[in-house]
């Protein structure tokens, strides 16, 4: 059975492969230039001798600072950028959702929490998965709403690379932060989750799935 990494794991080798990647942009870079690590280090404000390292990827832990103070040296400019890459830690607030959720669920209705989308190496997942003898449906819960065109693109995305279901129930939490955004923005998301809580509660509660997308508060 796969060993599913964790959040430590997982960062612990993102950070690896940044380092390397990094380092060696500025060694190609300086090279290239012709620039000795001493002219580098100097214009950056470190010694020559830890520029070297980082470009050896030597140094476990680089400070950031430091890093950019080089690129900036070379002429170059860095950039960190965060991209969806799997399920989030849950937290309390987050797991009792999810609860809340899974007790509307009528008879003949199950509900296996964090599933993964099912192409190799892609580590997003679904919050919950409700499925029934004929069909599934997927489950997102948000305890608190932000960016809802973010929100939209992101199960967007799942669901077109997820080709088991065309149907996302949004989960929720009933907080005053919460309804106030829905109230401002739920037309965002209409056209991708055009049912609202009443018709999904209903249906879950007699057993039967949603057969469109929808958000509803809990």
């Amino acid at each position: 059975m796969p060993v599913r990494l964790g959040p430590i794991d997982l960062g612990d080798a993102d950070a690896r492969r940044l380092i390397s990647a990094c380092g060696e942009e500025l060694r190609q870079t300086r090279l290239a230039l012709g620039l000795s690590q001493r002219s580098v280090a100097k214009a950056a404000g470190i010694s020559p001798s830890k520029l070297g390292r980082i470009e050896r990827c030597q140094v476990r832990d680089p400070s950031l600072v430091a890093v950019c103070r080089a690129a900036r040296g070379l002429g170059l400019e860095a950039s960190l950028r965060l991209f969806p890459a799997g399920s989030p830690v849950r937290d309390a607030p987050q797991l009792a959702l999810e609860g809340r959720f899974e007790r509307l669920l009528g008879p003949g209705l199950r509900m296996p929490r964090e599933v993964v989308l099912p192409s190799p190496g892609d580590l997003r997942a679904w919050d919950g998965a409700v499925s029934s003898i004929e069909a599934l449906v997927f489950m997102d819960a948000e305890t608190r709403l932000g960016d809802m065109q973010a929100l939209a693109r992101r199960l967007e995305a799942k669901l077109r690379d997820d080709p088991r279901s065309t149907v996302v129930i949004l989960v929720v939490a009933r907080t005053a932060h919460n309804l106030r955004v829905l109230r401002e923005h739920r037309e965002v998301l209409r056209a991708l989750l055009p049912l609202d809580g009443a018709a999904i509660a209903r249906s879950l509660r007699a057993g039967r799935l949603p057969t469109a997308s929808g958000i509803i508060v809990l």
